[in-house]
């Protein structure tokens, strides 16, 4: 039966003429990718159970789903999609259904979607880099993945398929188009119709159960090159040059992964790739400087002071709590001291400095690189072009509007206020989310605040710590960890929660496009991470110990619980124990999850069926029991690296190996990425993609605040400002008694003294005999001693520090802030070669696509269209003003 092919995105058809898929039994080719003929390729499949052994469901669901599905394939076959049916080996009540699209099919549809395809090989002279020579070792040997051909493209048109570069049919469009366009159809083709509402596309049917899987084949096995010299087999490359442990060292055949995978997988393991090669400059960098931090920690006097037994000796420290907490000897924190120098040193304020400008660097040179792959993988203009609209929004399309610049009346989902309603409902339930997120936090806080009490009373106590017990189980380390822990089960929590919410409101809001989805539900997702991981850093770096009174006024939460101090090594040392333990942790926990989960599931699917393993299984049947890639892609791999990159830029001035870690982790990140989607999951549906999407700008907003934190750190967290001022300002008359600049003196200078006699009965100590005849304690501020005529008032020296921190963060941030505006501005976007390619693009797509028939115009139509193109004729005469 003849069949006229219309790009009509199905139609429900008549009950009683419903075409059937062909019936074929497995030919026992398990690595067969054509129909039982040979000569049909397999561009999708799709799976489900067959109703009529179906025993658990009731009769009447089995027949409704039944129909929808016949009716569903039907209109595929109507749509000129060829279906043939194959009964599963292993599982006789599956049934597989291979999808063929035929060159009628995929040139029709191919110009529907403005796909790109090739009009002459590029005939542009590149010139070698200087550093070629380097890259050559660590590329994949060209003799194993030969160089993919570079072409001038064009969106397709039938009607001037002439001008394309067709050389086979059959390899014309490659099987990843194929599947792009036959996934199109399958979105977009109709099963059901009911009270004039139409139900189609293939993901409804997936969501029902009516399918159970739908997928485009692998070519081959992951460990194992086919036979069939015909078939090149790029599963097999890829595992072998890009996913094996071994290829770590080498560069990812990007060209080879685009093509097999898509656009959108090609570039996501491009930027990752990137920012994995940028690291290693800041890696060293931070390397260098943590280094320089511990080589020179032996000479910082302030640590020694605190050591020395004769000086942090003789220091009795205030208590931390009310009550319960008693007095303490400085010299207890000498170790943390030391390890605070190797952290807390000059080498930190240069690092940061140098990250400021790093990260700008970053971001505009990828830019430069993502304008190359923009050009070669022909995503230019893809989103003014190619990129079509999601299904569920043309399923809503009930209301007429006039198109402000066609004039012309379209079909959109909702009105103008309908629409203001939807954004305004997912703004507020953002918001909503967030200060969930931010209530959790303040409880977290709260607990610490009440629990540090309980754990000053029970655990053991003593001035000098000696206890080996209390070395390492001090009310500080036990609040810090039990509150970690309950922290990461509502992290966890919430996450579970978050992400279905976000993607229920994404839902709601109805974008048009697939990039419109991903860009919102992007930024929803990130907001909430970003207050999720970040608040406790953000906690300990800018709030912890900052308002925290005096002894004999100390600062209250909701009344009743005193305001946290910092550890006695000090705030900067907690925060970079914070960072190790979320950026280590989180690593381990992701790649151990990424590569476990898949493995074991895929481990327990063959352990059930090993009991068959004697049979033949087909190719289709074997990507089937692999795990299903999931709706939201590579998402949630982004958002790892993004909230890495954030770890690696925000707080970075208190962890300079921060992108030392960020280097390892990525390491093996992309292999285990490319080892996961190569053996372990179906192989996706190719998409296009023009860039990285979101993300981009959220790297620029992350870049734009590390400054101000990274200024803030260094300024209010770290003690660099208060010995920068005592070195230069009190170490010397007429504050200070040395005669040259010096930093002796300082922690006994910089303690505020406290007289016991002034506790309040709130607040006041348990008198302990050993006291003796102390009458005073130290705190950590700048405050005028008792007996002053300010006592306890901030002094001449805390003001001299708070001029000195507000001076550095403006110094430091219009610094940064000026030198990252020169280096986006001398280098461009796009490079002069990408410009050059085109440009000679656009000028062969002019000359092929339409001088060409015009020329061909004038040569038939003769005088009349000669006439016309010189415009000799008045009534013709175009108007050139």
């Amino acid at each position: 039966m003849a069949q006229t092919i219309v790009p009509s995105y199905g139609t429900t058809p008549d009950q009683q003429k419903l075409h059937t898929s062909e019936w074929a039994e497995f030919d026992q080719k398990p690595d067969s990718l054509f129909f039982n003929d040979g000569q049909r390729r397999i561009d999708f499949v799709l799976v489900y159970e067959d109703e009529s052994k179906n025993e658990n469901r009731k009769k009447s669901v089995n027949k409704k789903q039944m129909r929808k599905r016949q009716a569903y394939e039907s209109n595929l076959i109507s749509n000129g999609l060829q279906l043939e049916a194959t009964r599963s080996v292993l599982n006789e009540k599956l049934i597989f259904v291979k999808v063929h699209a035929p060159w009628e099919v995929l040139c029709t549809y191919a110009e529907v979607m403005h796909i790109k395809l090739p009009l002459k090989p590029n005939d542009l002279k590149t010139r070698d880099s200087a550093f070629n020579w380097f890259s050559r070792l660590l590329r994949v040997d060209e003799n194993i993945i030969k160089p993919e051909q570079e072409f001038f493209t064009a969106p397709f048109e039938k009607a001037r398929i002439s001008d394309f570069y067709i050389q086979d049919k059959d390899i014309f469009f490659n099987p990843a188009t194929r599947s792009r366009i036959v996934h199109f159809i399958l979105s977009r083709v109709e099963y059901a119709v009911k009270d004039n509402v139409k139900k189609f596309g293939i993901n409804r049917l997936l969501d029902s159960g009516i399918y159970k899987a739908a997928f485009p084949l692998h070519d081959s096995r992951f460990n194992r090159r086919l036979e069939d010299p015909n078939c090149p087999s790029e599963r097999y490359l890829l595992y072998k040059e890009w996913a094996h442990p071994r290829s770590f060292y080498k560069l990812q055949p990007l060209d080879l992964v685009r093509k097999y995978y898509g656009e959108k997988i090609g570039i996501y393991f491009a930027w990752l790739g990137f920012y994995t090669h940028m690291l290693i400059m800041a890696a060293v960098v931070g390397l260098a400087c943590f280094l320089y931090g511990y080589i020179t920690k032996d000479n910082c006097t302030w640590s020694q002071e605190v050591c020395d037994p004769n000086i942090g000796g003789n220091i009795i420290m205030c208590p931390q709590c009310d009550h319960e907490c008693t007095y303490w000897n400085l010299t207890i924190t000498c170790e943390s001291s030391k390890k605070l120098c190797i952290f807390d040193s000059f080498g930190t304020l240069v690092f940061a400095v140098f990250m400021g400008i790093w990260v700008t660097l970053f971001l505009e040179f990828w830019k430069r690189r993502q304008a190359e792959l923009e050009y070669e993988w022909d995503t230019v203009e893809f989103l003014e072009q190619e990129e079509y609209i999601r299904p569920e929004y043309e399923a809503r399309c009930t209301h007429v509007v006039t198109n402000e610049i066609t004039q012309q009346e379209e079909h959109v989902p909702y009105t103008a206020c309908g629409k203001c309603v939807r954004m305004t409902f997912g703004i507020s339930a953002v918001l909503f989310w967030i200060l969930l997120i931010i209530a959790s936090v303040i409880g977290i806080i709260i607990y610490r605040l009440s629990v540090f009490f309980v754990f000053s009373a029970k655990l053991p106590r003593h001035i000098n710590g000696t206890e080996a017990i209390q070395k390492y189980l001090t009310p500080q380390a036990a609040t810090s960890v039990t509150a970690s822990i309950i922290s990461f089960i509502i992290i966890m929590i919430l996450n579970i929660i978050y992400e279905k919410v976000a993607i229920m409101i994404t839902d709601f809001e109805l974008p048009r496009t697939q990039t419109d989805y991903e860009n919102s539900l992007t930024m929803k997702m990130f907001l909430f991470q970003f207050v999720n991981y970040y608040s406790s850093c953000f906690y300990i770096a800018f709030f912890k110990g900052k308002f925290v009174g005096y002894p004999g006024d100390p600062v209250y939460w909701l009344g009743k619980y005193r305001n946290e101090e910092c550890d006695p090594g000090g705030c900067l040392l907690e925060l970079t124990t914070q960072l190790t333990i979320i950026m280590g942790g989180k690593a381990i926990w992701n790649n151990v999850q990424e590569v476990l989960l898949p493995w074991v599931k895929n481990l327990i699917g063959r352990c059930r069926s090993a009991a068959r393993s004697e049979k033949t299984i087909p190719r289709w049947e074997q990507d089937y029991h692999l795990q299903p890639v999931g709706k939201l892609g590579l998402f949630y791999e982004y958002l790892e690296m993004v909230i890495q990159f954030g770890f690696v830029t925000l707080f970075v001035a208190s962890f300079p190996l921060a992108p030392l870690l960020a280097l390892v982790n990525n390491l093996l990140e992309i292999r285990v990425d490319a080892w996961k989607i190569t053996t372990q999951f179906r192989r996706m549906v190719p998409q296009k993609a023009q860039d990285i999407g979101a993300w981009q700008p959220i790297m620029q907003g992350i870049a734009i605040l590390a400054v101000v934190t990274n200024a803030m750190i260094i300024a209010f967290t770290s003690d660099m400002i208060p010995r920068l001022v005592y070195y230069w300002s009190f170490s010397v008359p007429p504050y200070g008694n040395h005669s040259n600049y010096t930093m002796k003196g300082y922690i006994n200078n910089t303690l505020s003294v406290f007289n016991i006699a002034d506790f309040k009965n709130g607040s006041k100590p348990v008198s302990l005999p050993w006291l003796g005849n102390q009458t005073t304690c130290r705190y950590r501020d700048f405050r005028y001693p008792p007996g002053h005529q300010h006592q306890y008032e901030h002094n001449i020296y805390y003001w001299h520090v708070i001029a000195a921190k507000l001076s550095f963060i403006i110094v430091m941030e219009h610094v940064i802030y000026c030198v990252k505006f020169i280096v986006s501005y001398v280098i461009p976007d796009v490079s002069q070669k990408t410009k050059s390619k085109i440009k000679r693009e656009k000028y062969l797509t002019q000359t092929l696509l339409h001088e060409n028939h015009l020329k061909v115009m004038k040569k038939n139509m003769g005088k009349i269209a000669d006439r016309i193109w010189k415009g000799e004729d008045g009534t013709f005469r175009p108007k050139f003003d």
